[in-house]
């Protein structure tokens, strides 16, 4: 999914609401804050941009973003889902440089106080640098293209449609591609924010949670969910620690329980004690938890096993569980048939909404200017409130030319249509000039889409390039190479874009200035450039990617490389009756989101159209199985639970308990990938087995 500004989570959906949970947490007090916030820093300085951006601020983000690469680039190589890690961003870059300052403080050495307007940059780089964990496709299409994943996908394996994977040329590729969407974005930033007034519900929730962190208020409990969350990170770390000892074999430990017994572990249905995704599960909305769980069922419950018993009349008997031509066909195409189904609604929806958007603006201006009663009228019923003043006032005041914005842009984009082909000789130049020929139009609408529903777009925006590039080269040419690598052009277009858009709006609310916001959003994709593949190169190396029955099967990476397939080959490379079943699931996953669109217009008493599953969501278990989702409900529980007992308690301290056992789980990974490096071994397998395979081990052990 997809992480900033709806979605995602980062599943590579980034975008199923991914900030509900958040700004469900903050708009109580978003409410009623919002008149009087600037009324409290009324007489606290705003310091100029230049020292917003301070050597501590890089700093500290520096570090943090490391961190937060692992714990992304972990995520991604697992399941994909990706949730927000706002919370955990801000408390982190909060706790570290007030503890700093606090410090410095003590002995008379403090030059600079810690103001929101840092804090805000910290926050801007760690997201910066995170987006691009994502949106490089390090797990994704990048590493669709490797020998490994093109030997399961069994199609398209020639010279011309493989790419081994190297630092070199995908820090390169990264470096190429990752910086135009920030200057696509930038002379329309007025239009945006002070114009149209967009909401940015991912923004606008980041910045009330700053702004509450540099209040008296706010700072205790600051501190205080500072502290829950490294308590939460501690236990997290030493659970992960000691669920290692017992991972001595394939299918050993903790993570292999078979919880409701050996059927149904055999068929992925299991608690695998992962901290993470419980944490992920307490962040994550009570439905998106649902509908990974309905859809779990769905498949590997019920569709599976039916499809199993068609083997050798549907799919050739000898064929492996892996092979595309044979059961993992199923599972993979008609997952994709969902996500397209999904992706397609939802960008016509937001043409649509953002067309009438744009419409009624207009319309509205008309009226206004119509006649002289109408404006005079329309003036005097303003009252321009002194947050808005002093937001537009600070907002206006550091301004970006936009000759610079194009300029960069066009540079930026001649260098990329140069550079690529040279990465990836499937590509021409003319496929690069299209490419980004349409990347602003795109990043312009994904932008303002996000600004009204929080939804990103930028991995559905990716799909159907990876279709049309790779249908327009063809299979002889590289068709699937082409396709995936015009998919991260797209993706790291557009994702940027959006997010610098929710940027601008948190550094409005912050009276961050314009130019600190560019400026560390520049900042920190370029440290995700750099650590990206770094991290994930540490991970390439230290275990199996993409193995299917592995700790990281990166699911997303075979189902690219899927859409690819589908793009250069057709619907010819898909097994007996699974076109009529990814038409079906296609087809339901638009009818379901129309169902829930026209619920939530109509039925406003109700509100039914809450508890329809998502059909992204449910998509992705259809390939993974069912065990990830069992942990996040069992955090959606955990919270239930907490809100039941105590709402305002849940409230405070559910996101950063989430997020200490998120980073804490994942932080493991980094000594457990260096103990492997090191070929050292947890010293126990814990292994289940039935009573009748007990029985023969026994007998085999003892000689009888």
């Amino acid at each position: 999914m997809e992480r900033r500004g709806g979605g995602s989570y980062n599943n590579n959906n980034n975008n199923h609401g991914e900030e509900e949970r958040q700004q469900q947490w903050h708009d109580h007090d978003a409410e009623q804050d919002k008149l009087m916030v600037e009324e409290a820093f009324k007489n606290v300085p705003v310091p100029p941009w230049t020292k917003q951006i301070t050597f501590r601020a890089m700093a500290t983000s520096a570090v943090l973003s490391v961190i937060f690469n692992f714990i992304v680039c972990k995520l991604n190589l697992t399941t994909g889902v990706i949730p927000s890690l706002n919370v955990a961003a801000g408390l982190l870059g909060f706790a570290l440089v007030k503890s700093w300052t606090t410090l410095l403080e003590k002995f008379g050495l403090l030059k600079q106080p810690f103001t929101r307007q840092e804090n805000t940059v910290i926050q801007t780089c760690i997201v910066a640098s995170s987006g691009i964990a994502f949106s490089s496709g390090t797990a994704s299409y990048m590493l669709g293209m490797s020998p490994k994943i093109a030997s399961q996908a069994d199609g398209g394996n020639t010279p011309a449609n493989i790419k081994s994977l190297s630092i070199g040329w995908m820090m390169a590729f990264l470096f190429a591609v990752s910086f135009l969407g920030l200057f696509s974005i930038v002379p329309l930033r007025k239009v945006m924010i002070l114009k149209y007034k967009l909401t940015y519900p991912s923004g606008t929730a980041t910045a009330y949670l700053i702004n509450s962190f540099h209040t008296p208020k706010g700072a205790q409990l600051a501190k205080k969910q500072v502290a829950m969350l490294f308590r939460s990170f501690g236990f997290s770390f030493v659970w992960a620690f000691f669920q290692w000892f017992y991972t001595a074999g394939d299918g050993c430990g903790f993570s292999s329980f078979p919880t409701f017994g050996l059927k149904a572990f055999k068929q992925k249905f299991f608690f695998d004690f992962s901290s993470t995704y419980v944490g992920v599960g307490m962040i994550c909305p009570y439905m998106v938890n649902i509908s990974l769980l309905i859809g779990a069922v769905l498949s590997w419950g019920i569709m599976w096993p039916i499809i199993e018993t068609k083997k050798g009349i549907w799919y050739k008997a000898e064929l492996s569980d892996s092979n595309l031509h044979g059961m993992n066909g199923y599972r993979v195409f008609i997952a994709i048939a969902m996500m397209l189904g999904d992706g397609i609604y939802h960008v016509v929806y937001m043409i649509v909404t953002t067309s009438r958007s744009l419409v009624q603006q207009y319309s509205s201006r008309r009226k206004a200017n119509s006649t002289v009663s109408s404006e005079v009228g329309n003036e005097s019923s303003q009252i321009v409130n002194f947050d808005d003043q002093r937001r537009t006032e600070f907002f206006l005041k550091d301004q970006i030319p936009n000759w610079v914005a194009v300029s960069g842009y066009i540079l930026l984009a001649v260098a990329a249509i140069i550079a690529v082909p040279f990465i990836f000789h499937q590509l021409k130049w003319y496929h690069i000039l299209v490419a980004f020929s349409f990347a602003p139009i795109l990043a312009f609408c994904n932008a303002y889409g996000c600004g009204l529903t929080d939804w990103s777009l930028a991995s559905n925006y990716g799909k159907f390039a990876i279709i049309i590039f790779s249908s327009w080269v063809g299979l002889e040419h590289g068709g699937i190479i082409a396709g995936l690598a015009s998919c991260g052009v797209m993706m790291s277009t557009v994702s940027t874009a959006s997010d610098l858009m929710q940027d601008f709006k948190t550094g409005y609310l912050t009276l961050s200035s314009p130019r600190s916001m560019f400026f560390s959003q520049v900042f920190g994709t370029f440290l995700g450039v750099v650590l990206s593949p770094l991290v994930f190169w540490f991970f390439y190396n230290a275990y199996p990617i993409g193995d299917p029955e592995g700790t990281y099967p990166s699911p997303y990476g075979l189902l690219y490389r899927g859409i690819a397939i589908l793009g250069v080959e057709g619907v010819s490379s898909l097994p007996k009756h699974c076109l009529t079943l990814s038409i079906a699931f296609f087809a339901a996953a638009i009818v379901v989101n129309i169902i829930r669109e026209v619920l939530q217009h109509v039925d406003t008493k109700c509100k039914i159209y809450r508890f329809i599953p998502s059909p992204m969501c449910m998509a992705i278990p259809f390939y993974l199985g069912g065990y990830f989702a069992i942990d996040m409900c069992v955090g959606s529980l955990i919270l239930f639970v907490w809100e039941m007992k105590d709402k305002r308690s849940a409230a405070d301290f559910a996101p950063a308990v989430a997020s200490g056992l998120i980073c804490g789980d994942s932080l493991w990974s980094v000594p457990a990938a260096i103990l492997s490096l090191a070929n050292l071994n947890a010293p126990i397998c814990m292994k289940f087995l039935s009573a009748a395979t007990n029985n023969k081990v026994d007998a085999f052990l003892t000689g009888s």
